[in-house]
């Protein structure tokens, strides 16, 4: 798994019924984009996250940065 800052960590729901998770990566603290990531959640929250296999990061279209 590789990411930059600006990417989108989203995490699948592990429970039938549970809701997907996204949130922001602000800082990248492993080697050539590797995890752990410093995230900021949809309500400000901050937290360090090492993502498991229910977890994949999103790269923004160019269109998200206009």
């Amino acid at each position: 798994m590789q990411a930059q800052v600006g990417d989108r960590l989203h995490v699948h729901g592990r429970v039938v019924g549970t809701p997907d998770h996204t949130s922001e990566i602000i800082e990248i603290r492993g080697r050539d984009g590797a995890p752990p990531y410093l995230v900021r959640h949809d309500d400000g929250h901050e937290a360090l996250v090492f993502p498991g296999t229910d977890a994949l990061v999103e790269h923004p279209t160019k269109d998200e940065h206009t």
